[in-house]
């Protein structure tokens, strides 16, 4: 089953974009990995995605990458059309991006090349450490520490939770106080080899849709001074703007989520014998399919309108970067919502069947309802819109 590539004919794509998304479409349905252990299927999706070429579209061209630049519309692209056919796939292919993004944005010549060039290959696994146990949204509520020693050496002290990758990465990209007094301006990023001995990333959390997760401990892990990440005191800085390439992309993601929903109810409704009809025969289907589709057709509009502003008017200026943070919210917001109600619908239509564990609205409704947390919940969103619209 290929993913529906309609809508690319959009004017916010270029023929470039329009070729991706058949490439990958073509490619996709291909594919088969056993999901049933997450870990192993993870690591599984890098070493494809790494072979055909996709993992490129995560780093800069001047270290393997297949474009200048990372492309907001590319990366939308790609995690649209893995997600229609396998969040796993899509998770593998976003924290690849993520987990190197910091490294693409403020990597020294000599980080780049030891990290990004593994990771466009599938040959490294990459993760992004920022949470904590009490500090998710609240950044400035961080714990884990950076002490210095006096040979230049850093000591890491902390716990990071709920990270993705997290056991099965070969590095992480950490976020750690190195002034425990500045609140938000004493963070810095660091990166760090998953074979550290002062690194325990064994313990794996276990999650409705299953994808690798684990808590990180840091007891006195001790890495070089060239492993900053970034300049002192930037890491809060440097981990939004991380999370502001990446966050169109979430609603990309969430988007291919929903179209995949849609396209199953779809399918059952014209199939589904019922009184002497079909199921997509009563009005009763046909207007919520009706509300399905118009709720997908308002979060893509939201998606693609980010991505652009970001690959084609940029974020050079404090404006510009306020605009494509807002859009960049609601169009994460809004993708994400609006897919756990298509997926619901489509879940309802389909009847028992709907909830019998294997089939795929009952796993989309399993794997959708991360994407209104993570990567900034639904009302973290609400107040970047909300501050935008009255800063004017």
């Amino acid at each position: 089953m290929h993913a529906p590539t309609g809508h690319l004919e959009l004017p916010f794509f270029d023929e470039a974009h329009r070729a991706l998304g058949a490439g990958l479409s073509a490619w996709a349905p291909q594919q088969v990995v056993d999901e049933s252990d997450d870990r192993p299927a993870c690591r599984q999706w890098v070493r494809l995605l790494g072979d055909a070429g996709w993992l490129r579209y995560c780093v800069p061209a001047a270290y393997g990458g297949a474009l200048e630049r990372l492309d907001s519309r590319a990366l939308v692209i790609l995690r649209e059309t893995l997600a229609f056919h396998s969040p796993l796939a899509d998770f593998a292919f976003a924290m690849q991006g993520l987990g190197s993004g910091a490294i693409t944005l403020a990597g020294t010549a000599e980080q780049q090349a030891a990290y990004l060039e593994p990771v466009a290959r599938g040959d490294r696994i990459a993760a992004f450490a920022l949470s904590e146990p009490d500090a998710g949204s609240d950044v400035a509520a961080m714990a884990t520490s950076a002490r210095t020693e006096p040979d230049g050496s850093v000591v890491l002290n902390g716990t990071k939770t709920w990270i993705s990758n997290g056991g099965i990465a070969d590095y992480y990209c950490v976020f750690a106080k190195t002034d425990p007094t500045a609140g938000t301006r004493g963070i810095t990023a660091f990166l760090v080899d998953a074979d550290n001995p002062g690194l325990d990333s064994s313990q794996h959390i276990a999650v409705m849709a299953p994808h690798p997760l684990a808590t990180l401990q840091f007891r006195d892990c001790r890495i070089p001074a060239s492993a900053q990440l970034g300049a002192l005191h930037g890491g809060f800085k440097l981990a939004m703007q991380t999370l502001d390439i990446f966050r169109a992309s979430v609603a990309g993601a969430a988007l291919g989520m929903a179209r995949r929903a849609l396209h199953e109810a779809v399918a059952h409704a014209r199939q589904r014998p019922m009184f002497g009809q079909r199921l997509g025969d009563f009005q009763l289907t046909q207007a919520r399919l009706g509300d399905m589709a118009a709720l997908v057709d308002a979060a893509a509009l939201l998606t693609y309108r980010a991505a652009w502003l970001r690959d084609c008017v940029g974020t050079a200026t404090a404006a510009q970067a306020q605009a494509y943070t807002a859009q960049a919210a609601m169009a994460k917001m809004t993708a994400t919502e609006n897919a756990q109600r298509v997926i619901d619908m489509a879940l309802q239509l389909h009847g028992g069947l709907g909830v019998k564990v294997g089939t795929k609205v009952e796993s989309l409704y399993r794997d959708i309802r991360a994407l209104r947390i993570y990567e900034g919940a639904t009302e973290v969103q609400q107040l970047i819109i909300g501050k935008s619209v009255l800063k004017g």
